[in-house]
């Protein structure tokens, strides 16, 4: 017997005489997945933490006329010249009014000139940082997605913990007649498929911006 084969052979006889491998604990289920969200922060904070951390473009306004100052500023330093800002949810279009914030009602051009789209959201989810977003509404699944630049017009109130609560929040709104189509947008389209290197904008948008309006800002829906 070769010195290989009978040291093989020895180290099975000593395992076999341990006995069996000790069982593995049973887990338990009702513990919770993930770890709590931090103590002392709202869910608004604590989503925009996480939707900055994944790259999210993230403004807090108060007032109307708040979000009308920042959004004129950050259309003025990020639209191309010739792109165009579109607004198709009556909402919006009643805010950005009010705002004084101009943009593209119709989808003239949509195609050739898109270069931001707004539209609102159903959800926040804090624990991830996403925006649940749905197709029930006038943007429909383009304007979120064919733009380069998206941007989200959300309140304080809608933040949740957790994905779950986003998707019961929905169903509870809609009756259980939920959109025909409902995506968790979680920071800018990327993908590294190829070669390992990033690339933004890849299946959708390069930037997501969102700007968080106050709850106690007057709503003009």
């Amino acid at each position: 017997m070769s010195d290989t084969r009978a040291t093989m052979l020895a180290r099975i006889r000593t395992a076999l005489a341990t006995g069996p491998a000790p069982a593995l604990p049973t887990p338990d289920w009702t513990a919770p997945v993930h770890p709590p969200l931090p103590a002392g922060a709202g869910l608004a904070e604590v989503f925009a933490a996480n939707f900055e951390r994944i790259g999210g473009e993230f403004f807090y306004c108060d007032t109307i006329k708040a979000l009308g100052n920042s959004l004129r500023a950050w259309l003025a330093e990020r639209l191309p010249v010739g792109g165009r800002f579109y607004v198709w949810e009556p909402a919006m279009q009643a805010l950005l009014t009010a705002a004084k914030v101009p943009f593209e009602a119709t989808e003239a051009e949509f195609i050739d000139q898109a270069a931001a789209g707004l539209t609102s959201c159903e959800a926040l989810v804090a624990r991830t940082g996403s925006v649940l977003l749905g197709a029930a509404s006038a943007s429909g699944r383009r304007l979120s997605i064919y733009p380069e630049q998206h941007v989200v017009l959300a309140r304080p109130s809608q933040a949740v913990a957790e994905i779950a609560e986003a998707l019961g929040a929905v169903q509870a709104r809609t009756g259980g007649q939920l959109p025909s189509m409902l995506s968790l947008t979680t920071g800018p389209s990327r993908t590294a498929d190829i070669e390992k290197t990033l690339v933004l904008g890849a299946h959708g948008p390069r930037r997501l911006t969102l700007f968080l309006l106050s709850d106690a800002a007057e709503n003009l829906a």
